[in-house]
């Protein structure tokens, strides 16, 4: 430098995905963590989320009931090997489910035992407050205080006020391809407690039991583990935050995410990007499910297909008074989700299923309110209406062992909604309930 009166010169290092993992107000990282992952009070927290969760037993065949039957025992042994260091954690017991959408494929699910699912939940609860403050704005998967509803409205936004191409994308088996190597680094960033850094270490290359035989996992978080959506989020922190430093408007949730962009050059180059940022992060896309899409041709997230009606508005832009949809955008479920639905319905409801017609609708009722409720904000009155009438035939057809029937005559549609109170989908429609409260 010309005079050591200047001002400090500014460093052009090359920034490092690693950087965008260190919250700017955190001044140090965090010490003498795994005290408080294995005291008492966590450790009962942690039971009681898992027990609420259920699910099925891992290797050593131990289930949620024969767990709490020895409650005390069980959580006084986890904490004594947790504060001595000689916790060690099972294999998971993997099965291969179906592959939702693709007939005849299986993905894998890794079940820990409920043991280690214990562990792994109080782990959970110490290290999201800290990784919360790092975590990006773009990211919603996983995270408290945000639901699949924030995400699209988000995208929904973007899409309205001129970001027309999408980037559809989808990364490629992400948990079965974790970099061990590269998720440690960036967890370093934060905990500098050895003790949590083994015990996630140790999760990680648990391996996992399929037919009798044990395997090591040298990649990869089990995706079925408690701790596995954490550890996605904290892996592609660094992708988030770099996209958005380079402009680009980005919506993920956790391996699934779109990219909105004004022009279709612009979304080439944020493909471009995004391949770039996840290849450096040991994380390859999905290219038989990544595409650019324009609006008109519509785009699946989040189980909604989005896109632009074809035919005209009735009013003229300058006539629509409601500041909702002036661009004729519709959200609707997507095949595959429809499909599952009534699979679902389909199962419970065969001609076989040895119950009474009170006892079958209080069955399917849960399914019928969750899937409806988490559509019912779309543009889904028509469908809604036609999957009502569907399963009320199905509920006949059910009755009377057969499809073509009479039952109508002594379970008309009335007496199933009133007497037997089966869920109506079109009646779970926010704008039409408080248009009925009005009338």
């Amino acid at each position: 430098m010309d005079s050591s009166l200047c001002e400090k010169p500014e460093r052009h290092v090359p920034r490092r995905l690693s950087d965008h993992l260190t919250f700017e107000g955190q001044k140090q990282k965090v010490h003498s963590l795994v005290d408080k992952v294995y005291s008492r009070k966590n450790l009962t927290l942690a039971w009681e989320r898992v027990r609420a969760n259920q699910g099925a037993g891992g290797t050593d065949g131990v289930t949620i009931g024969e767990f709490e039957a020895d409650l005390d025992a069980n959580l006084e042994r986890l904490h004594r090997e947790l504060r001595e260091t000689t916790y060690r954690p099972q294999a998971v017991r993997r099965l291969e489910i179906p592959k939702r959408g693709a007939p005849g494929k299986t993905r894998p699910l890794g079940i820990p035992s409920v043991y280690d699912r214990v562990c792994q939940q109080a782990l959970v609860n110490r290290l999201e407050p800290i990784f919360e403050k790092v975590f990006d704005p773009s990211s919603f998967g996983y995270r408290k205080g945000r639901k699949t509803a924030d995400a699209l409205a988000k995208v929904w936004r973007e899409v309205e006020a001129g970001n027309e191409w999408i980037v559809d994308a989808d990364l490629k088996d992400y948990f079965g391809s974790v970099d061990h190597e590269k998720l440690m680094a960036l967890l370093g960033k934060q905990i500098a407690d050895s003790g949590v850094l083994k015990l996630i270490q140790q999760m990680l290359k648990a391996g996992y039991e399929a037919k009798g035989q044990r395997f090591e996992t040298p990649r990869g978080t089990p995706q079925g583990g408690v701790v596995s959506p954490m550890l996605s989020n904290i892996l592609l922190t660094p992708f988030d935050k770099e996209m958005r430093h380079k402009g680009y408007q980005l919506t993920r949730w956790a391996d699934d995410w779109v990219v909105t962009c004004r022009t279709r050059a612009e979304a080439q180059s944020a493909l471009a990007q995004a391949t770039k940022i996840l290849g450096k992060l040991g994380v390859t896309l999905n290219r038989e499910k990544t595409r650019i899409v324009h609006i008109a041709q519509g785009f699946e997230f989040l189980g909604f297909k989005i896109g632009r009606g074809k035919g005209r508005l009735k009013l003229s832009r300058d006539r629509i008074t409601s500041k909702l949809n002036r661009h004729n955008l519709y959200a609707i479920p997507t095949q595959k989700s429809l499909d599952r639905f009534k699979d679902q319905i389909r199962a419970l409801t065969q001609r076989r299923t040895p119950l009474r017609m009170g006892e079958l609708i209080k069955t399917i009722n849960p399914i019928i309110r969750g899937w409806g409720n988490y559509y019912c904000r779309s543009q889904v009155r028509k469908r809604f209406h036609q999957l009502d009438g569907w399963i009320v035939r199905r509920l006949w057809s059910h009755r009377a062992k057969r499809w073509r029937n009479s039952c109508w005559k002594n379970y008309p549609t009335k007496r199933l909604l009133g007497e037997f109170k089966l869920v109506n989908l079109v009646s779970l429609i926010p704008s039409l309930r408080i248009s009925r409260s009005h009338s």
